[in-house]
């Protein structure tokens, strides 16, 4: 299995740098193993019956960029060098794991000060990335990456534009809980108030989980033999009550339904002995063609990169070949792509 076996070509256009408004206006793929139908989000309860379960992702995405200023005392008095920091998870006790720009304008020791009062100390660097503690932790330091920080977009719409206020909204799901994601589930994205009552309203079930979207998910697969991969790992959590949601759901014969790859590979993690257990921990669960699903039956998710772990996910769930068939739609039809872009819901059987 090569990792061109995931390629294909993206006219550069189809990636949204921007979310279709209202969210539920985006354009639904609708696949099954041998048809495709072309709807809007909105349309989604006519694919969706009673008794079916979604599993939505409560991940809450934090305003992990910063900007700060590094200063020193020299022979011509005082400097500073601006400094770039991109948050990547928390180590606890006001520590956190980061990428800085340029990490060699700054030593350990020295301090980062961003706006107002909120500053970090740098103690450690390794492998290219920091450790910094903040001098906030809990509210107060939610409060001042609220009033400090920009969203942390995907390097694919960094690279045209630049993040502004009206991400902080965009990039956020409705139903956003747990504080620690650097980057969203994407698939969520296109839910709104409304479009959760008329589901529930005819019989289709919730189930929230909360797995921590790292940056790790956009880093490339630098191996031509897929299998050798090694997946990041993200910290997740499945409850006691999610579990025993899902469990009842397959009991009855209905649908579980994940909303996006993170949700999926959260609750196949908390399912490898096939049956769905409370779980928590980090997950570095690496679906390809081949993996065998335990609870999911389906799948909402938005259109991936070429050669990533998440074309290998769709893949494993759908088949190579009919995922090839599914994306070739998907452009001759001008479906957007990436984070910001439509959406898919694939029905394997």
């Amino acid at each position: 299995m090569q990792l061109s076996d995931f390629d294909f070509d993206l006219p550069d256009h189809l990636i949204a740098t921007r979310p279709a408004k209202p969210r539920t206006s985006a354009k639904l793929l609708v696949a099954t193993s041998s048809e495709i139908t072309d709807a809007r989000v909105h349309d989604i309860t006519r694919f969706f019956r009673p008794g079916d379960r979604l599993v939505l992702n409560d991940t809450k995405v934090i305003p992990a960029r910063l900007t700060g200023y590094r200063h020193r005392d020299s022979a011509q008095g005082p400097v500073k060098a601006k400094i770039e920091v991109t948050l990547l998870e928390p180590k606890g006790e006001g520590q956190w794991g980061a990428l800085i720009k340029p990490l060699k304008k700054i030593q350990e020791g020295e301090v980062i000060h961003f706006s107002g009062d909120f500053s970090a100390i740098l103690e450690s660097k390794e492998d290219g990335q920091a450790i910094l503690r903040f001098d906030a932790d809990g509210d107060a330091f939610e409060a001042a990456l609220q009033a400090s920080g920009a969203m942390p977009l995907p390097p694919y719409i960094a690279a045209k534009r630049t993040a502004d206020e009206q991400d902080k909204t965009d990039y956020q799901t409705v139903f956003a809980r747990h504080s620690g994601a650097v980057a969203a589930p994407t698939a969520s994205l296109h839910f709104d108030e409304d479009l959760l009552q008329k589901l529930s309203d005819m019989g289709v079930e919730f189930s929230h989980v909360t797995l921590h979207v790292g940056a790790g998910t956009f880093l490339p697969v630098k191996v031509d033999d897929v299998t050798t991969h090694k997946m990041h790992a993200e910290w997740g959590r499945v409850s006691e009550a999610a579990a025993a949601e899902i469990a009842e759901t397959k009991s009855k014969g209905g649908r579980v339904i994940p909303v996006g790859t993170t949700a999926l590979r959260l609750i196949e993690s908390a399912a490898r002995d096939g049956v769905i257990q409370p779980w928590e921990g980090e997950t570095d669960i690496f679906i390809y063609p081949g993996f065998e699903f335990q609870v999911t039956d389906a799948l909402m998710t938005n259109f991936h990169l070429p050669k990533s772990t998440l074309m290998m996910l769709v893949s494993a769930l759908m088949g190579q070949g009919r995922v090839r068939e599914i994306y070739a739609h998907a452009i001759e039809n001008n479906y957007r792509f990436f984070s910001y872009g439509d959406s898919s819901l694939l029905l394997p059987k």
